[in-house]
């Protein structure tokens, strides 16, 4: 991944998407922002405690890199929900994944250890971006956006490119209870004694999907590992949650 800095805001562009000029992308580090705490600095999320005109700010700050764009996100709720973005709001209910092919628009997922999927149909010209914790891996949310891409937009899988977030990595993805929480079929992903490579499982949805492997980008980053850099859930339960982004200029 490549590591971008500007006005104080540190993120991380995919190489997969690094010479596309119209889509503007980002995982966002923690720093260079307003809000104190287990949610310092650079927190995106209204419901961690935090002052809620610093989470503004914050994200203010975020929409300031990218003039013209307006920025979606949604109440996460750790479903199989698939918003199509239109001109229905800044906010979305219920819904883990958004899709659109509206030009200004960026596409917001708020993590701290979970997986955010960044989507695009350079043919179509369609975005996509996708929370998946565990519980999305288990109801196949990546299949089902790709899915519903197909049947809304006409993407074809095989054009799709993904990107996906720093969040929790295989060493520290213990899952105690996975025989009663996971499908058999994740149980050849256990690494070591009920952890489990969660970025082999994404990878194995998004081929099943029908997306090519070559243009599937992981950042193999663990959240939980570089809490300096990351809010992490399990490391710290009162954590803030950082910002995937993903959105179409308004011009090209």
């Amino acid at each position: 991944m490549l590591k971008m800095t500007r006005g104080g805001l540190q993120w991380l562009e995919f190489e997969l998407f690094s010479k596309i000029p119209n889509v503007v992308h980002g995982c966002f580090l923690r720093h260079g922002g307003f809000s104190a705490g287990s949610c310092g600095s650079l927190n995106v999320s209204m419901s961690r405690g935090d002052d809620p005109g610093a989470v503004q700010a914050n994200l203010e700050k975020i929409c300031g890199l990218f003039p013209g764009m307006r920025l979606v996100g949604g109440h996460q709720t750790h479903s199989d929900q698939i918003a199509i973005v239109g001109d229905n709001g800044d906010i979305i209910p219920s819904c883990d994944a958004l899709i659109t092919n509206k030009r200004g628009v960026a596409l917001l997922i708020k993590t701290a250890d979970c997986q955010a999927a960044v989507v695009y149909d350079p043919v179509r010209l369609v975005i996509a971006n996708i929370h998946a914790g565990w519980r999305g891996n288990v109801q196949n949310i990546y299949g089902k956006t790709v899915k519903r891409m197909q049947e809304e937009f006409g993407c074809r899988p095989d054009d799709l490119l993904v990107g996906i977030s720093p969040s929790l990595g295989p060493d520290a993805s213990e899952f105690v209870n996975y025989r009663k929480e996971f499908p058999q079929e994740f149980w050849p992903y256990q690494v070591t004694t009920n952890h489990f490579d969660l970025w082999a499982i994404a990878r194995k949805q998004f081929q099943d999907a029908g997306v090519l492997s070559h243009h599937i980008e992981i950042a193999e980053q663990c959240t939980r590992s570089n809490p300096e850099d990351f809010f992490s859930h399990r490391y710290d339960k009162a954590a803030g949650r950082q910002a995937t982004i993903i959105g179409l200029f308004p011009f090209f």
